[in-house]
C-alpha cells in the first residue's frame, strides 16, 4: 500500500480544508518555524490510530479540533482523511477488495471518534492492524518525529525488538497475538464468572424448595386467617349498617337546614334587586359631582398660576428699572469724556496747521534731486545695452555656422532611424492574435470544465455527507432493534429455564401438560388447586385417571362458562373442568345456589365459590397460577422475539443499504475529487499558457507603440531640422540697438 494523498479539515491549524497529494518519489513539505509541519505528521499519526492525547501536543483528544481564534470561531469536529494505493492487494482480507482505500477519522466534541474504510464504520483496532500490516502505524519506527532518533539510540531490547518485527513485517501478527491473549483471559474471567452464577442459581434453588414448603404451611395458616377475616367483615357489616342509619337521620337534618337557608338566599336575592335598582341613580350624582370637583380643582390650579405668573413679572420689572438707571448714568460719564477729546483736538489742530508751510519747500527741493538721478541712469542703461548688442552678433554668426553643420549630420542620422524604424515595425506584426484567441477560447473550456468538475465534487462532498449523516441515523435503529431483540431472546430462554419441568422427577404433574388462555389461570389454579400437582401416569401415587363420560353428569348453570373450554392438554381433566364454571364476581353469589353437588364456581381472579357452600375469596397468587402465567408469557415471549427479530433483520437490511450508499457516496466522491483535481491542473496549464501568450502578446504590442511612437518622433525631428535653418535666416538680419 502506498499513501497518495492527504485531506484535513478542522485539525489544529488547518480550519480550512486541506488536500496534500503524495506524488511517487519523495515529497517534501518546507516552511518556518510554527507553520503547521509538525501537525501533518500528527495528523498522519491520529488517522492511523493514536489513542493517546500526549503523544498529539494535547491536554485532551478534543484538543485537535480547531478551539477558534481572533478572527475565526472555533469548529465542533476534525476529520483527516488517507488516501491509499492498493492496487498490490496488500491490505487485510476485509479491506482488500478495492483498488484504492480510504481511511478517515472523524472527532465531534464531547462525543469521540470514528473511523471509517471507504465509507464503511470500523473499529480503530481494525485501522491499527491495517497499518501494522503494512509494517507503519501511529507508533511505529517509520514514523520518525522529533527527538525519536535519539530516543532509538539510547532504546531498551524491547524497543528494538518491536523496530525488527516492523522492519521483518510481522507487527500486525504480534498486535493480533496481544488481542488473542487478551481475548483468552476475558473468557477465562467469564467463565469464572459463569461458576460463579451456576453457584449462585443451586443455592437458589435450595432456597426455592424451602420457600415452597414454606407456602404450604402458608396455605394452612391462610386458610385460618380467611375464616377470622370473615368474621371481623360481618361485625364491620352490622358496624356499617347501624352507621348508615345515622347518617341517614343527620342527612334529614342537613335537608331542612338546607331548606331554610334557601329561604334566606331567596330573600337576600330580593333585597340585593332592589338595591341594584336604586345604584344608577347614585352612580350618575356621584359623576356629577366629581365633574363639579374636578372643574373647581383646574380653577384654582389656574388662579394659583396666574398668581405666581404675575409675582414673576413685578421682580422681572423691578431688574428693568435698575438697569436703565444704570445705563443712564454710564451714558452721561461718556458725554462727558467725549466732550473733553473734542477740545483737545481742536488744540493739535492748531499747533499743526503752524508746521506745513515749510515742509512744502523740503519737499520741492527732493524732487529736483530724484530727476537728475533718472537721466543719468537712462544714460547708462543705454550704453551697456549698445555693447551687449555688438557683442551679440558676433556670438550669433559663430553659433549658426556651428549649428548648420549639426543640422545636416543630424538630417543623416534622423533619415538611418527611420529606416530601422520602418523595418522593425513590419517585423513586429500582429500575427499573434488568432493563436492568442485560441488559446482564450481553451481556457474558458478548460475553467467551464473546471466549475462544472468542482460543482461535482462539492455535489458528491454532499452527499457522501448526506450519506454518512443517514448512515448515522440508522446506526442507533438497529442498535436498539439488535438490543430489544436480545433482550426478548434472554428472557425467553431465561423463562423457559424457569418452567422447564424437572428433569429429575420421575412422575411430572399434570401441571406441566395444561395449557390455558391467558388471563384464566388464577381461575384453573383456585378451581383444581394443589390436584395440578398430581400426574397422568397410572404408576404414580396421586395420578388422574382418564374414566369415561357417562353423560349423566348435570350442566352448569346458565351464565356460567365451562372451565374445559379454557383449559386444554390433559384429557383425563376433561370431566372435572366440565363441572367448573367460570362466572363474573357479581354473577357468583346467584349462581352458587343454582350447583349441583361435585360442581363449582371460579371468577378470573380466582375467587371459589363450591356447591357446599365453601367460599374462598382470592389471596395471592398460588405457584401453579403464576407458573401457568410464565408458560402463557414465555409463548407471547416467543412471538415478540420473532417480531423483534424479523425488526432487527429489517433495520440490518436498511443500515447495510445505508452503508453501501455511503461506500458509493465516498466512490463517487472520490472519483468527481479526483476529475476535479485532473480539471484544475488542466486549467493551470492552460491558464499558464494563455498568461504566457498574452505576455508576449503585450510585449509585442508595447513594442509596435514604441516603434510608432518612435517612428512618429524620428519624423517630427526631421520636420523640426528641416524647418530649423529657414527660422535662422529669416531671424539673421542682426538686432540694432541705439548708441550713445
Amino acid at each position: 500500500m502506498k499513501f497518495t494523498r492527504l485531506r484535513i479539515v478542522g485539525f489544529k491549524t488547518f480550519v480550512e480544508p486541506s488536500e496534500f497529494l503524495i506524488e511517487p518519489g519523495l515529497t517534501g513539505v518546507i516552511g518556518p518555524n510554527g507553520c503547521g509541519k509538525s501537525n501533518l505528521v500528527e495528523a498522519l499519526r491520529w488517522v492511523m490510530g493514536e489513542s493517546s492525547h500526549k503523544s498529539m501536543r494535547a491536554s485532551g483528544m478534543d484538543d485537535v479540533i480547531f478551539s477558534g481564534s481572533g478572527g475565526r470561531a472555533g469548529r465542533s469536529h476534525a476529520e483527516v482523511t488517507l488516501a491509499l494505493d492498493n492496487s498490490a492487494r496488500t491490505a487485510p482480507a476485509a479491506f482488500n477488495a478495492a483498488d484504492a482505500l480510504e481511511v478517515s477519522r472523524r472527532i465531534d466534541r464531547g462525543a469521540g471518534s470514528t473511523y471509517r474504510v471507504n465509507g464503511r464504520e470500523v473499529r480503530a483496532r481494525d485501522v491499527q492492524l491495517m497499518f501494522a500490516d503494512a509494517a507503519t502505524g501511529a507508533r511505529s519506527p517509520a514514523m520518525v518525529r522529533q527527538g525519536q532518533v535519539a530516543e532509538l539510540i539510547a532504546a531498551k531490547p524491547q524497543a528494538r525488538r518491536r523496530i525488527l518485527e516492523d522492519a521483518a513485517g510481522i507487527g500486525g501478527l504480534h498486535a493480533r497475538r496481544h488481542e488473542a491473549e487478551l481475548r483468552l483471559r476475558a473468557a477465562e474471567d467469564n467463565l469464572a464468572r459463569v461458576e460463579d452464577v451456576l453457584t449462585a442459581i443451586t443455592a437458589g434453588v435450595d432456597s426455592l424448595r424451602r420457600q415452597a414448603r414454606s407456602a404450604q404451611r402458608y396455605r394452612a395458616i391462610a386458610a385460618e386467617i380467611r375464616r377470622h377475616e370473615a368474621l371481623l367483615l360481618l361485625i364491620g357489616h352490622t358496624n356499617a349498617r347501624r352507621e348508615v342509619m345515622a347518617a341517614q337521620g343527620a342527612l334529614a337534618q342537613a335537608l331542612d337546614r338546607l331548606a331554610a337557608a334557601q329561604a334566606e338566599q331567596v330573600e337576600s336575592a330580593t333585597a340585593q334587586g332592589l338595591a341594584a335598582a336604586a345604584l344608577p341613580r347614585l352612580r350618575e350624582a356621584q359623576a356629577i359631582a366629581a365633574e363639579e370637583l374636578q372643574r373647581l380643582t383646574l380653577a384654582a390650579a389656574q388662579l394659583e398660576a396666574q398668581e405666581r405668573r404675575s409675582v414673576e413679572r413685578l421682580r422681572d420689572l423691578g431688574r428693568r428699572i435698575a438697569d436703565l438707571r444704570r445705563d443712564l448714568a454710564r451714558e452721561a460719564a461718556s458725554r462727558d469724556d467725549a466732550r473733553t477729546t473734542l477740545e483737545r483736538l481742536d488744540g493739535e489742530a492748531a499747533a499743526l496747521s503752524d508746521a506745513e508751510e515749510g515742509q512744502a519747500a523740503r519737499e520741492e527741493a527732493d524732487a529736483l534731486a530724484a530727476a537728475a538721478d533718472a537721466r543719468l541712469a537712462a544714460a547708462e542703461t543705454a550704453l551697456s545695452a549698445a555693447q551687449g548688442a555688438q557683442a551679440e552678433d558676433a556670438a550669433r554668426r559663430a553659433t549658426l555656422v556651428r549649428a548648420a553643420a549639426d543640422e545636416r549630420a543630424r538630417a543623416g542620422r534622423l533619415a538611418a532611424e527611420q529606416a530601422r524604424l520602418a523595418r522593425e515595425a513590419s517585423a513586429a506584426g500582429g500575427g499573434e492574435t488568432e493563436r492568442l484567441a485560441a488559446l482564450r477560447e481553451a481556457y474558458d473550456e478548460a475553467k467551464e470544465a473546471a466549475e462544472g468538475a468542482e460543482a461535482e465534487a462539492s455535489a458528491a462532498r454532499d452527499a457522501v455527507a448526506e450519506a454518512r449523516e443517514a448512515e448515522a441515523r440508522g446506526r442507533p435503529v438497529l442498535a436498539a432493534a439488535e438490543r430489544e431483540a436480545a433482550r426478548l431472546d434472554t428472557e425467553a430462554r431465561t423463562l423457559a429455564r424457569l418452567v422447564a419441568p424437572a428433569a429429575e422427577a420421575r412422575f411430572p404433574p399434570v401441571l406441566d401438560a395444561l395449557a390455558v388462555a391467558p388471563g384464566y389461570e388464577a381461575a384453573l389454579a383456585a378451581a383444581l388447586g394443589d390436584d395440578l400437582e398430581a400426574a397422568t401416569d397410572p404408576e404414580a401415587p396421586t395420578h388422574w385417571a382418564l374414566t369415561p363420560d357417562p353423560g349423566t353428569d348435570p350442566a352448569l348453570p346458565d351464565g356460567a362458562r365451562p372451565l374445559a373450554t379454557l383449559v386444554s392438554g390433559a384429557p383425563a381433566l376433561a370431566r372435572r373442568l366440565r363441572q367448573v364454571g367460570v362466572v363474573a364476581q357479581d354473577e357468583a353469589v346467584a349462581l352458587r345456589a343454582r350447583l349441583q353437588p361435585g360442581q363449582r364456581l371460579v371468577t378470573q381472579r380466582g375467587d371459589l365459590f363450591r356447591w357446599d357452600g365453601f367460599t374462598a375469596a382470592a389471596e395471592a397468587p398460588r405457584p401453579a397460577a403464576r407458573r401457568l402465567s410464565e408458560r402463557n408469557r414465555l409463548e407471547t415471549l416467543h412471538e415478540a422475539a420473532a417480531l423483534a427479530r424479523e425488526q432487527a433483520e429489517t433495520a440490518r437490511e436498511t443500515y447495510e443499504a445505508l452503508q453501501a450508499r455511503a461506500r458509493e457516496a465516498a466512490a463517487a466522491e472520490l472519483r468527481a475529487v479526483e476529475g476535479a483535481r485532473l480539471a484544475r491542473r488542466t486549467l493551470d496549464g492552460a491558464r499558464e499558457t494563455l498568461t504566457h501568450a498574452e505576455r508576449r502578446e503585450a510585449e509585442a504590442a508595447a513594442r509596435r507603440a514604441a516603434l510608432a511612437e518612435a517612428r512618429d518622433r524620428v519624423a517630427a525631428d526631421a520636420e523640426e531640422a528641416a524647418a530649423r535653418p529657414r527660422r535662422r535666416r529669416r531671424r539673421w538680419p542682426p538686432s540694432t540697438s541705439p548708441r550713445t
